[in-house]
This record gives structure tokens, sequence and C-alpha cells, in this order.
């Protein structure tokens, strides 16, 4: 019997690619050197117990859990009709829910402002009618992040859906199973790591 030979540390990537991934790292890890270089150390345990740093790390730790939270609600049942449902116009849709991750942030944040301001689109009939202002609020801040995170998971939960192998979820359905109870015990598990991973 014959045992494929080992891999060294190469393995079977190029050293052409290998230098270029190695570029790749340094790029990814300048910016982080750049600023413990530059963080005030001498001053650091002071500053970490401020008051201010204590409210805008708790603020942060809040709006993240909120905004990973809706990003799943509302980003797993998009992911589910995006892979699941043919539908006219599908992919104009695909394209309008992964607009947000090219878009430069500060086009993104005019168009939040733009949309949801209190002279916005939608922002001024909340003034109006309900007497909610979004800009500078945790809420808004909340929004802002959805809109910028809940295109990944999105896209990774849809390429998940379109992987997994529909004989299961027919197993289960000819079982006598719901869809409701199938995608929980079925399709959820199946697509759990996707799901942790957009999220």
């Amino acid at each position: 019997m014959c045992r494929g030979r080992p891999r060294g540390r190469g393995g079977n990537v190029p050293q052409p690619m290998l230098v270029l991934a190695v570029v790749a790292i340094v790029f990814f890890a300048l910016p982080f050197a750049g600023l413990l270089w530059r963080a005030p150390w001498r001053d650091a345990w002071s500053i970490v117990r401020s008051s201010d740093v204590r409210d805008a790390l708790r603020l942060s730790i809040v709006c993240s859990l909120w905004s990973t939270g809706l990003s799943v609600l509302f980003g797993v049942p998009l992911a589910c009709l995006l892979a699941r449902v043919h539908f006219f116009g599908r992919a104009a849709v695909r394209a309008l829910c992964t607009l947000s991750m090219v878009l430069p942030p500060v086009v993104g944040g005019v168009a939040l402002f733009f949309a949801l301001g209190r002279r916005g689109l939608v922002g001024q009939w909340l003034d109006r009618w309900f007497d909610i202002r979004l800009p500078f609020t945790m809420a808004g801040v909340v929004i802002a992040q959805t809109f910028v995170a809940m295109p990944f998971l999105v896209i990774t939960v849809e390429s998940a859906l379109r992987q997994l192998d529909p004989r299961f979820e027919d197993a289960a359905r000819t079982l006598g199973a719901s869809r409701w109870y199938t995608f929980r015990r079925v399709t959820l598990p199946a697509i759990r790591p996707a799901l942790i991973a957009g999220a």
C-alpha cells in the first residue's frame, strides 16, 4: 500500500505564493503594530480605569450584541429566501443586500443619514409621528452596524444553504415534520458553522 508523500513546511503551495501570503500577513499586521507602537503605555492603566473608557467599552459591547442579534434575526430568513426561492429580481435583491459591503464607510453613513435623519426619507416621518430621532443615538449606531454586518451573514448562510443536501430535509418532511420543525432540527444545525462565521 502506497502512502502519500508527507507534506513539508511549504506544503503544495508554490514558492511565489508563499511570499505573497507573507506580504498579505504583514499588510494586515502593520496597522495593529502601528497602534501598539503609538499607544500611551505609560498611562494605559489610568486610561483603562477611567469612566469614559468603561462607558465607551460598555456601549460598544451592547451595540455589537444588538447588531449581531438583528443580523441573525433578519439575515437568516433573507439568506433562506435567496437560496431557496426563485423569484423575479433575485439577483437585484442579492446585489442590493451586498452593496453596503463595497460602499465606502462615509458613503454608507451619509446614505443612512439621508434615509433616517430628521429630514430623511423615513426619519422625517419617525420624527413627526412618533417623536423618534435616530441620528447620534445608540439605536442609530446599532442600525449602522447592522447595515454593514448583515450582508456578511447573508452571503455565508446562503452559500451554506446552497451546499446543503436537500435529501435530509426531504426525509424529515416525509416523516411528518413541519417546515418550521425541519428548519429548526435539521437545517439550522447543518448551517450552524456558517451562521457562527457570518455572525
